[in-house]
């Protein structure tokens, strides 16, 4: 294939580079206890070699031993416009080698497919960016606007060694960037008949990790007790668990729903007339709604509303000891707007005897899908796929655009894959079998750079 002149610099080279860089950045044991538990020292070393070869002088940064972070910038030819910065981290979640057909810190590539921890989340997108930054330097190629590079530690816990060490301690390094792309976005995912839809992350739900704490009667196991901790605590656990949030829609999921009921050719409803009849009535719209979209639902049924999941239990010592306290933690996600009713809807769900806390609360965010970055990312995708059908979603989840967000940068979650039918992109994070095809990292590092230098 002849490529158009302007993306003449992006060889064979950089395309081998980024499935290279894959495969390299992925037998670097970078997991992530949590806990401050963590090394991204290797990787970081080796992405700060990279760049520096391509000419450009790396910030290594760590807030301890071994949690390193890596920063640089590339100058853009037009002084007086807005940065833009491209982050992605480089710790991973653990892997068990016991339950992998291959070693998770390999980085074997086998039949085409590059294998291990971080071949998704997201070592992939760290080795397409410094793929793309070396072919620019080897051919000239300078951006309009400065672009800064972040390859963080601690994404997979609380960012406390990573992006939230660099926005409070080295916020002077992010001057000038108003924008950001990220993880988790623009990947092909295949509802079965035959669209090939990309999803581009505008928003994510905020993170509420909770610790509750129940406190009782500590006595024998044979005496009745109408204080058990354990039994205040379950009892709230169990209401927590079964409790139905209600259906609030942010403008990213309601421009999700339009775009994805055209591509069902269903008629969309008229959302605020139904809002306004009452919320059960939207509650029951929205849920017929994601029946009929079948597997498009999948897009965005974790985001029409807050959740509460209760992920671990603590008490007790010994059987025949009730004990006089008992804790459990609850993964909450929040969507904009909507803290503060989430808050009271805990205080409810929790009763009187059960406090509670936050042990990580980050905000909700959200980036407008009628921008014209928006509209880059687009025809970054259908450009080297004509038959993308893009559409924007918000994460269930969240990543470091938290962190970046409070020096006022807007983000959207791009990294690009297209992938073939049946491979299941979403069960790839954090599941076992990690992988990534090669065709797949070649398609993202022609989109990025075409993006990067559209941006």
């Amino acid at each position: 294939m002849v490529q158009p002149e302007d993306e003449a610099h992006l060889d064979g080279r950089a395309l081998d580079e980024s499935v290279a860089f894959t495969s390299d950045l992925i037998r670097f044991d970078t997991t992530n206890r949590g806990l401050g538990e963590g090394h991204e020292r290797p990787a970081a070393e080796y992405a700060a070699e990279r760049l520096a070869e391509a000419g450009l002088a790396p910030h290594v940064l760590e807030k301890a031993p071994g949690r390193t972070n890596v920063v640089a910038r590339i100058a853009g030819h037009d002084p007086g416009a807005p940065a833009l910065l491209v982050h992605g981290h480089l710790d991973v979640v653990p892997a068990q080698p016991a339950d992998w057909t291959v070693h998770p810190f390999s980085g074997e590539i086998r039949d085409g497919v590059v294998w291990g921890r971080g071949a998704v989340d997201m070592k992939n997108a760290d080795a397409m960016v410094l793929a793309v930054v070396r072919a620019w330097a080897r051919a000239g190629v300078r951006p309009r606007r400065d672009i800064v590079l972040a390859f963080t530690a601690d994404e997979e816990d609380s960012a406390a060694y990573g992006s939230g060490f660099l926005v409070q301690e080295h916020a002077v390094l992010f001057e000038g960037c108003t924008e950001a792309i990220g993880e988790s976005g623009a990947f092909t995912f295949h509802p079965g008949d035959g669209n090939r839809v990309y999803p581009v992350a505008a928003g994510e739900r905020g993170t509420a990790w909770m610790r509750l704490t129940a406190h009782g009667r500590a006595g024998h196991g044979s005496k009745r007790n109408a204080e058990n901790a354990v039994s205040r605590l379950a009892a709230a656990v169990h209401r927590i668990g079964e409790h139905r949030w209600p259906v609030r829609l942010t403008p990213v999921t309601r421009a999700a729903l339009l775009a994805l009921c055209e591509l069902r050719g269903l008629p969309c409803p008229d959302l605020d007339a139904v809002a306004r009849i009452g919320e059960a009535h939207l509650d029951q719209e929205i849920d017929s709604l994601l029946d009929e979209l079948g597997p498009y639902a999948e897009l965005i049924a974790a985001t029409v509303r807050n959740s509460a999941n209760p992920t671990m239990l603590d008490a007790g010592y010994k059987v025949n000891v009730i004990p006089g306290s008992a804790t459990a933690h609850v993964d909450g996600r929040t969507l904009p707007g909507t803290e503060e009713e989430f808050a009271a809807t805990l205080d409810e769900l929790t009763g009187p005897d059960v406090e509670w806390s936050y042990q990580h609360h980050q905000i909700p965010l959200l980036a407008p899908v009628n921008s014209r970055s928006f509209a880059v990312l687009r025809d970054a995708l259908e450009h080297f796929d004509p038959g993308a059908k893009v559409v924007p979603y918000c994460m269930s989840g969240g990543t470091d655009a938290k962190q970046f967000s409070r020096l006022g940068v807007q983000s959207y979650g791009f990294t690009p894959l297209r992938l073939p039918e049946g491979f299941d992109y979403g069960r790839m994070f954090h599941g076992v079998d990690e992988r990534v095809p090669v065709q797949a990292l070649h398609f993202g590092t022609r989109v990025l750079d075409r993006a990067l230098r559209s941006l």
